[in-house]
């Protein structure tokens, strides 16, 4: 690490939050490529770190790696641009190399391969619920003391938990069990409880069975997800899509243009140049199950109806006004 680097090191770090130097040659900082945790706002797992002379970038959140040119680059273009003037002046271009990447020993959590609950097509009131819905019941699981069957895994309710049956949905990623959601059965105040057995993995259900050179459609729920080719569902707000690199993506909201919250992220989505779903008009029906008891063609909905630009905007303006 030269002089220029520790300069501009100290003139980004405003733009960092969380920022603290760690020791020599080592930063720490929330990542601003994948905004690390929403939820935690504490949560800090971006580095820069010097290695030979250079600085690199990585992230232990959305596993984003490169040199402090390329990070710059991402941040703050203006400084990007005096960095490489600096370099220059200083007989170097700024730009990186590949370079070897330092070992940082984390313990790794060992996930369970499978459920042991009954399917839920076993169990007739769950079956009854999911087909009723036109769901698959062999999908999804079934617990009678949703309270206990967590815990079985990770102590999450108390003792005096009351029992309450749920329908389980598993979460999968790189085949390991990473967490699971609770779907209730009956009237309850939270119809879905999510728990996840890393805080770390992504809250995203569906992920080890889409074609990722297939545009991937990202829905709000795992049960609509099973009527669309090639989704995913989003268990958490927090979660940085971004940080997978997929080549072709969709967002698809729940059709509620009076609910103010997918309002504003329908509006996030467009203005970030991402592709979306805009429901047509004469479609009432507020989700993708509800659309399928209906009787609509949903992928043909789908792929008629995606946006993004201009259009998007003209089409969304249209739809939040219905």
């Amino acid at each position: 690490m030269d002089l220029v680097d520790s300069k501009y090191i100290g003139l980004v770090s405003p733009r960092l939050e969380k920022f603290k130097r760690v020791k020599q040659g080592l930063y720490n900082f929330r990542c601003p490529i994948c905004g690390d945790s929403q939820r935690n706002k504490n949560k800090a797992r971006g580095y820069l770190y010097a290695l030979k002379n250079a600085i690199n970038f990585k992230c232990h959140n959305c596993g984003a790696s490169m040199t402090f040119n390329n990070f710059l680059k991402k941040v703050d273009t203006a400084l990007h641009k005096q960095y490489s003037l600096d370099k220059f002046k200083e007989g170097k271009t700024g730009r990186g190399s590949d370079r070897p990447e330092p070992k940082f020993e984390f313990p790794k959590p060992i996930f369970a391969k499978k459920l042991d609950l009954p399917k839920a097509s076993e169990v007739p009131i769950a079956k009854e619920y999911l087909e009723r819905r036109k769901l698959n019941s062999e999908k999804f699981y079934y617990a009678e003391d949703f309270a206990g069957f967590c815990n079985s895994y990770k102590k999450v309710f108390s003792k005096e938990t009351p029992k309450e049956s749920r329908i389980i949905i598993p979460l999968f990623y790189n085949q390991n069990l990473i967490g699971f959601q609770g779907r209730s059965l009956g009237p309850s105040k939270v119809k879905y409880i999510t728990v996840m057995l890393d805080d770390e993995a992504p809250k995203i259900y569906g992920l080890d069975a889409i074609n990722v050179s297939q545009p991937i459609y990202i829905v709000e729920g795992p049960f609509d997800s099973t009527f669309v080719q090639n989704a995913v569902a989003m268990c958490g707000s927090d979660v940085s899509i971004g940080s997978f690199n997929w080549r072709d993506y969709i967002y698809v909201f729940d059709n509620e243009p009076r609910n103010r919250e997918i309002v504003n992220r329908i509006s996030k989505v467009i203005d970030r140049g991402d592709k979306v779903v805009i429901w047509p008009i004469n479609i009432s029906e507020k989700d993708i199950n509800d659309m399928v008891i209906a009787g609509h063609n949903v992928q043909n909905l789908l792929e008629s109806n995606t946006y993004s630009g201009l259009e998007a905007t003209l089409k969304f303006n249209l739809w939040k006004k219905v």
